[in-house]
């Protein structure tokens, strides 16, 4: 639930921009999906340039949202348990 209030905030935020949520995302000739690990994403994606903590409604961590910049998008990409939860681009 909180992570769809923060991607609504997110497309709040870029104003007129879009926003894309998707099941895999290309890294070139490499995909990345949901359920892939952690390692395979910096492997593919390298550093991220931010990392959020993702909570419940009671303050207990869920997750992670890491954020990265490809070309004229932002990357957001939620980590639960070690392995990919969500991916969404913003444009």
């Amino acid at each position: 639930m909180r992570i769809a209030i923060a991607m609504v905030f997110a497309v709040a935020l870029f104003g007129a921009a879009g926003a894309h949520a998707a099941e895999s995302y290309a890294f070139g000739n490499r995909v990345l999906t949901v359920g892939d690990s952690a390692g395979k994403l910096v492997e593919l994606a390298g550093t991220p340039v931010h990392k959020e903590p993702v909570e419940n409604k009671f303050g207990a961590h869920e997750a992670e949202r890491w954020e990265f910049r490809r070309d004229d998008k932002t990357l957001f990409v939620t980590i639960r348990d070690g392995k990919v939860a969500q991916i969404d681009e913003v444009y």
